[in-house]
């Protein structure tokens, strides 16, 4: 019942930026929580950040200071600003959605893959 669909992925030098986007179709509401999680080859999946309704964020430890999480409730769109990349931060990028309230349900993005190398 939710689509998540996202695009700014690619190949970029440490130090570098990506944008990535993810806009969501279907019943979901500006106040269900969203984020964006990653997953390296052999790693296990990690939460990267997320938002609330009301704008609350939440970052890993490992990419507080350098990437931003927004929301734009009018395009129902999430963004993630990644700044000062390394290459650490290569993996594939996923956007997630939880609805509902007693009976919540999870919507991941198709991921989108991220490359950090010189």
């Amino acid at each position: 019942q939710v689509q998540l669909v996202e695009s700014g992925g690619g190949l970029v030098q440490p130090g570098g930026s990506l944008r990535l986007s993810c806009k969501a179709s279907g019943r979901i509401f500006p106040f269900d929580p969203m984020g964006w999680y990653r997953q390296a080859p052999g790693k296990e999946r990690e939460m990267v950040a997320d938002i609330t309704g009301s704008g609350t964020t939440n970052y890993a430890d490992s990419v507080k200071g350098r990437f931003t999480i927004s929301k734009d409730n009018i395009r129902n769109t999430v963004y993630l600003q990644m700044d000062s990349l390394m290459p650490e931060d290569t993996a594939v990028y996923y956007c997630h959605a939880r609805t509902g309230v007693v009976n919540t349900r999870d919507y991941w993005g198709q991921g989108t893959q991220v490359t950090i190398s010189s």
